[in-house]
């Protein structure tokens, strides 16, 4: 009960008109260790989307950067999967040896630029109206890696958590 308490003290400190204290990359950590994955994915989709963040193919880019070679394989592979063949054929020269229908594999990620990475989230976004749900999803498993995207993005999550939260309240 006490851990249950604990993390409804953390949401409060996001409620409209409230002045969290603490670290909210700390917040959502802890957060991220008790919440369901949907709600995590609901929290950073509205980071991505803020006027208050970068552009969602520079915060892609971001965590492509600080990510372990499974999850820049999950999401290269994530990005592709919204792109039709056609744009895939046209984006081909940013991942050397992509089929027109092929994954990626972890040695072929790992081998791409950042920098490529945000001209593939760029289309993706022409492309697919959810991928920005589909990547939120996928970063709601790895909270750790969410926290390199900053306080500003973290602040954005959490409110957006505790307003959800308090909906079900």
């Amino acid at each position: 009960m006490a851990l249950l308490d604990a993390l409804r003290d953390v949401i409060a400190q996001y409620a409209p008109g409230m002045t969290p204290s603490g670290d909210p990359g700390d917040h959502f950590q802890q957060v991220a260790e008790s919440m369901d994955s949907g709600t995590l994915a609901h929290g950073i989709a509205a980071a991505m989307r803020s006027d208050e963040t970068p552009p969602f193919a520079q915060m892609v880019s971001q965590l492509f950067s600080s990510g372990s070679s499974d999850q820049k394989t999950a999401m290269v592979n994530t990005l592709l999967s919204s792109i039709n063949p056609q744009q895939r054929a046209q984006l081909a020269s940013l991942i050397p040896g992509l089929g027109p229908m092929a994954t990626v594999t972890s040695a072929q990620a790992s081998a791409v630029p950042p920098t490529a990475v945000q001209t593939l989230a760029q289309h993706a976004e022409q492309q697919d109206a959810g991928i920005v749900e589909k990547m939120s999803s996928l970063y709601a498993a790895h909270p750790t890696l969410v926290r390199t995207l900053g306080s500003a993005a973290m602040m954005i999550a959490m409110r957006t958590i505790a307003e959800r939260q308090n909906r079900k309240i």
